[in-house]
């Protein structure tokens, strides 16, 4: 067993820190965030099974569990829009996730698979969303076959998106059963108790036993009603195990943009703003 979980050295905030020595706020961003446990997310890349396999191996070498999300389907945000992008079609999508897997391989790991895909169904049509069911399915299938040791989480949306009996019905017909559970609230800011609850509705709703984690990445004030950019959101408790669920991570990046909204203005999902990452330390 691994000695805790792994801090990304190269993360967004850490990079912006090192790059960046001279900003007051650099030493604090640098503490709050850069030194504590990420979630590393993995999309487009010709050579994703050697690049996973380089920072599982990294994180194996330190004996700490990296937390890896796949963020990489076909049509993905749908809803949001922000965040578009992914596999040209499904069958280059199963490509990349076979081959993430298989970057694993049989090291340690958790994964969160795919942000927002069980939530996104109002904003898609029938044949699309079977034609995801499947994606999904795959994809559970390849890291039971071929990473035997991860810890691996569908992603379960999040308390205010939907119902918790329609996303149980959603997370089986993806593929729950391969794999060791679900996610919720992640890049979200719903407390952890309220997520506790609706992940227990969820799993009440299955009928069959589920292990969960929860992003705790950015809910410490809590949710005021947004989910781009909102004010006044915090940094909430680091990674850990148990706390409520099987694991609390920080799925999400603090200090990375939800899209050009809210308080992060003509900042592009997925960029670092020291800004917004200071204002997630103040709670402002």
């Amino acid at each position: 067993m691994t000695s805790g979980f792994y801090v990304n050295p190269n993360s967004t905030p850490a990079v912006w820190a090192r790059n960046n020595p001279g900003d007051a706020r650099a030493a604090r961003i640098q503490s709050a965030i850069a030194n504590r446990p990420i979630g590393r997310w993995f999309g487009a890349d010709a050579n994703i099974g050697a690049t996973v396999a380089s920072y599982v191996g990294a994180a194996d070498s330190h004996d700490k569990l990296p937390v890896l999300v796949a963020y990489h389907l076909p049509g993905r945000d749908a809803c949001g829009g922000h965040s578009g992008g992914g596999a040209g079609n499904p069958a280059a999508y199963r490509t990349w996730i076979s081959s993430l897997a298989a970057g694993i391989g049989g090291k340690p790991a958790v994964v969160v698979i795919e942000p927002d895909a069980l939530g996104d169904f109002e904003c898609m049509s029938e044949a699309a969303i079977r034609e995801r069911l499947g994606m999904l399915t795959y994809a559970t299938q390849q890291l039971r076959q071929k990473a035997p040791n991860t810890f691996a989480y569908l992603d379960g949306g999040n308390v205010g998106w939907v119902p918790a009996a329609t996303m149980a019905a959603r997370l089986d017909s993806a593929g729950v059963r391969n794999v060791r559970g679900f996610a919720v609230n992640v890049s979200n800011y719903y407390p952890t108790a309220t997520s506790q609850n609706y992940a227990g509705s969820v799993v009440a709703a299955l009928g069959y036993p589920a292990k969960f984690v929860i992003d705790t990445s950015r809910n410490g004030n809590g949710h005021n009603g947004q989910w781009c950019n909102p004010p006044g959101r915090k940094l909430g408790v680091p990674a850990q195990v148990g706390g409520g669920a099987e694991m609390l991570l920080w799925v999400k990046t603090p200090g990375n943009s939800d899209g050009d909204c809210g308080i992060g203005p003509g900042i592009p999902a997925g960029q670092f703003s020291p800004a917004l990452a200071i204002r997630l330390i103040d709670g402002t």
